[in-house]
């Protein structure tokens, strides 16, 4: 039997979070930035980022800032995750997802993100100019970037990244070769005490800075793990039709989502296409900040370098000191020796000169 009165309809999105207090899961502060740079602030648990994006638990858990970590670049069927240090995004064929977007480090890469997307988008005339009238001016002929949006997302978050480490090298630079400069003139623990701080930092930071470099180069060594990150390519092909030619109207690399084709079969469709270069825009991309990351890591390592002659060179001053104290010791016993053997053979050849005698002589004067 129905119960009488009507029924109101519940907002989905009480519900998300309704059931995400239920279960225990807080919800987390992201921002979503669509392709012509618009932002919409979302409050939301990994439920709802999940089901929108399509990823899997595992790969939500990498962005967990609770949770080390390694930096990591994972191509997924509808999506890229990207955790390089604080910038922790997930990027689809048409927007961009990033966490926490209230950090102070978080804030540049946001503004960075907006300033290109809407100025791609004025150049491409998907938006009206009037509504970005602001960041018209900075419309240049080399804005006007044709790859596609995962591609400038990614390069933003790279670029964010290259540069945030390469100012951190900077400022450890500038702080450790003048305070290793004064420690070769001036030995004392509050100098030494300085650089032991200053070479930490420098072993965290180069730390920091490997993990990019090498999942940049893991990226560039392997051909499908590029062409995994084709997320508007991989749309195109699942949405073109399949004639009965076969692979030949697909595109490559682009299986339809959910389809288990291996990647042998999607490199036998790349080369029935004859598109074996089919990463080159992305293997430039990648290349560019690749360097750049090295660079970075090349000046700690010198940094490395010159911490360790100077280390070897306190430890010579020290060795030398330390010889030259063995020295007077050596000499001063030597001469104490010498004294002592004199006083015996004094003694020895002139017995009335004894302390006792000169006492018994002063008494009986």
């Amino acid at each position: 039997m129905a119960r009488e009165g009507s029924v109101v309809p519940a907002d989905p999105q009480q519900q998300q979070q309704e059931a995400a207090k239920k279960k225990g899961q807080p919800s987390r502060s992201w921002i979503l930035l669509d392709t012509a740079g618009r932002g919409t602030a979302l409050n939301v648990d990994k439920y709802a980022i999940m089901h929108r994006v399509q990823i899997h638990a595992r790969d939500l858990r990498i962005l967990d800032p609770l949770l080390s970590y390694p930096s990591a670049i994972l191509g997924r069927e509808r999506a890229i995750v990207v955790n390089l240090e604080h910038i922790k995004a997930i990027i689809t064929a048409e927007e961009v997802l990033l966490r926490d977007p209230s950090d102070i480090n978080v804030i540049p890469v946001v503004e960075e993100l907006q300033r290109r997307l809407a100025v791609n988008a004025i150049c491409q005339g998907q938006d009206d100019a009037e509504e970005y009238s602001h960041v018209q001016n900075d419309v240049e002929a080399d804005e006007d970037d044709e790859s596609p949006f995962e591609f400038r997302a990614l390069e933003v978050a790279l670029e964010a990244i290259c540069s945030f480490l390469a100012a951190r090298t900077t400022e450890l630079e500038t702080a450790a070769y003048p305070a290793l400069d004064e420690l070769t003139s001036k030995i004392s623990s509050r100098n030494l005490d300085r650089v032991r701080k200053l070479k930490s930092a420098m072993t965290r930071l180069t730390a920091r800075v490997q993990k990019v470099r090498d999942e940049l180069e893991q990226l560039l060594d392997d051909d499908d793990d590029m062409a995994d990150l084709y997320l508007s390519r991989k749309q195109a092909g699942a949405s073109s039709p399949i004639s009965g030619s076969g692979a030949q109207n697909w595109f490559p690399a682009s299986p339809t989502i959910g389809s288990k084709i291996s990647r042998a079969s999607r490199a036998s469709v790349a080369t029935v296409r004859g598109d074996e270069d089919d990463v080159e825009e992305l293997e430039m991309l990648l290349e560019a900040y690749f360097m750049q990351i090295d660079g970075t890591l090349n000046k700690l390592t010198t940094l490395r370098e010159y911490i360790d002659d100077t280390e070897d060179y306190i430890n010579i001053q020290l060795d030398n000191h330390r010889n030259q104290l063995i020295q007077v010791s050596l000499s001063l016993s030597l001469l104490l020796c010498v004294f002592i053997f004199s006083i015996v053979s004094f003694l020895n050849v002139y017995p009335s000169s004894s302390p006792l005698h000169l006492v018994a002589n002063v008494r009986s004067c």
